[in-house]
């Protein structure tokens, strides 16, 4: 009689089973949230995008196919493809020259590199048209030594291409840097032992190690460009940048400024698959852990005066002048009395009052954005390298969506979605920060990824094999080998935060001020002096970080 029950009970058994969550380990299920959490926050903005285009319907598909917009879309993937191109033409030789060789003051050249990351592309555009535009300070000395009354147009391409390359080849430096350091020198030990010349060594041996990090640099330098608004703007070049921005604020057709940043949309899925074509199936991973023994350095010889020409070229024209144009502006602006007018109680005084609180609101919100970037990157990273199933790969590739898209496309979204559904949200920190993170997470993955691209899993299979839970592998094993990766990631964040202009614009709670808005401000108006006094002290404030990193690098 109890037998006959069996069945039942087996059935309702297996009914109550099949109603439960699968069973796996709490990280796991972690990953997971942190997947779909950040898949919300990507989808926010083309939600936006998706319904302000349909608002206009066969008007939004006549000006994607119209012949200004394709006359714009080459231009934007002429400059993204050049100054992508640029960029690695600097970075691979500037960093291998600061890393492996014997280079006078690699140091102080290693931190030079870097800060022209820290300089808003804004401020550096206007900064150039001052020195190299029509009238400008070249053209004055030029003309009173030579008398020469004209030099070439720095409008247009030519110039959006010089200055978006000088402040954005940092990007992969840094990530070129960080995998020369990881590099396992007996590789290149064994070929010199060989016969092989030192260019043959490096053209053999070491530059395929570095492709992770140079597709991370040269995927982060590309988007940078097709997102960029304020260096196209001031050098007068039409990329969809611009003409969104005049679409919204211009125009105020809101509408067709969303159909427009679809096309960008498009443009980053494209990057994306060519970036992971790209990638193919070899393997980059050091197969001991070789961590305590540094590379000997190579000796530069006759080529050391070449190399410091060639380092400090760079370094000058994309530091020293825009930080020298600086200094002269401030100059400028003590010979017109400006402190003396601040003394005596003009409007000056509460501009240097507000400088104090707007650099401390610029390095709260970078601090923030960082620690929460790298804390999202980090597992996203892992799971995309560890195990590159389709769920994986599309957490890791729909968060570069944002980063393509301008700063003001989001944050307009998050006003959206903030006005009418988050009420309590909206204008507040947290949602500044959920700007930051939808534009700024690539960086931090890329850097991260490359890294763990470079860490063998068998020494994470050996700390398993010791009898370490994946908890302890991760925290004793995996994070040591990619801190330096890591840290670069969130070095970058950091930046491109304290920087950051239209979506700070938009969604900063009430009285919040930071030293982006306030530069922005004054040179909006024409107050080049008194924007000066701000722009160095995020300089200053930028490059703090990068120097931290570059003066650690030896532990």
């Amino acid at each position: 009689m109890l037998n006959s029950f069996a069945p039942l009970t087996q059935l309702h058994q297996t009914s109550r089973r099949s109603w439960q969550l699968p069973t796996m380990p709490w990280y796991r299920w972690a990953f997971l949230l942190v997947g779909l959490g950040i898949i919300s926050l990507m989808l926010l903005t083309p939600i936006y995008l998706l319904v302000r285009a349909a608002e206009t319907g066969a008007a939004a598909r006549e000006l994607i196919f119209s012949t200004r917009t394709l006359a714009t879309l080459g231009r934007t993937v002429g400059l993204s493809a050049g100054v992508t191109l640029a960029t690695i033409a600097i970075s691979v030789p500037l960093a291998w020259l600061t890393t492996c060789t014997d280079l006078p003051g690699r140091r102080f050249w290693s931190i030079s590199a870097t800060l022209p990351l820290v300089i808003p592309s804004y401020v550096a555009a206007y900064l150039f048209v001052t020195v190299f535009g029509p009238k400008g300070l070249l053209q004055e000395l030029l003309s009173a030594l030579f008398g020469i009354e004209s030099i070439p147009e720095i409008y247009g391409f030519p110039g959006a291409l010089l200055v978006l390359t000088l402040i954005s080849y940092p990007y992969t430096y840094l990530s070129v840097r960080a995998a020369l350091r990881r590099l396992d020198p007996s590789q290149a030990e064994a070929a010199r032992s060989l016969g092989l010349s030192g260019w043959a060594t490096f053209w053999r041996i070491t530059l395929p190690q570095l492709r992770p990090a140079l597709v991370a640099g040269s995927l982060l330098v590309s988007l940078y460009v097709l997102r960029d608004f304020g260096a196209v703007t001031m050098l007068r070049y039409n990329t969809f940048t611009r003409i969104i921005y005049v679409q919204y604020n211009s125009l105020f057709d809101r509408a067709q400024a969303a159909a427009l940043a679809l096309i960008l949309v498009v443009l980053t899925v494209s990057i994306l698959l060519l970036e992971r074509r790209s990638r193919g199936r070899a393997r980059y991973e050091r197969l001991s852990a070789g961590a305590a023994r540094q590379a000997r350095l190579v000796a530069l010889g006759k080529w050391r005066w070449p190399a410091l020409f060639f380092v400090g070229s760079v370094v000058l024209v994309a530091l020293i002048i825009p930080a020298g144009t600086l200094t002269y502006w401030v100059i400028r602006g003590l010979r017109q009395d400006f402190v003396a007018n601040a003394l005596a109680g003009s409007a000056n005084v509460s501009q240097l009052d507000a400088l104090w609180p707007a650099a401390w609101n610029s390095l709260s919100a970078g601090f923030l954005a960082a620690v929460l970037t790298l804390l999202l990157a980090l597992p996203v990273a892992i799971m995309a390298v560890r195990r590159p199933n389709r769920w994986n790969q599309l957490v890791e590739q729909i968060t570069y969506t944002g980063f393509a898209l301008p700063g003001i496309v989001i944050a307009l979204a998050l006003v959206f979605f903030g006005a009418r559904y988050l009420p309590g949200l909206y204008q507040t920190l947290p949602m500044l920060l959920a700007a930051y993170v939808i534009l700024f997470l690539p960086q931090a993955i890329g850097s991260t990824r490359a890294s763990l691209l470079q860490v063998s899993p068998s020494l994470e299979e050996a700390g398993r094999s010791l009898g370490y839970k994946p908890a302890e592998v991760l925290r004793r094993i995996t994070l040591p080998l990619v801190s330096p990766g890591v840290l670069a990631g969130g070095a970058l964040v950091f930046l491109t935060v304290m920087k950051e202009l239209p979506a700070t614009l938009l969604l900063s709670p009430l009285g919040f001020t930071s030293l982006a808005t306030m530069v922005w401000s004054n040179i909006s108006e024409a107050f080049f002096a008194q924007a000066a006094i701000p722009t160095l002290l995020l300089i200053l404030l930028s490059s703090l970080p990068l120097a931290y990193m570059t003066i650690k690098e030896k532990h």
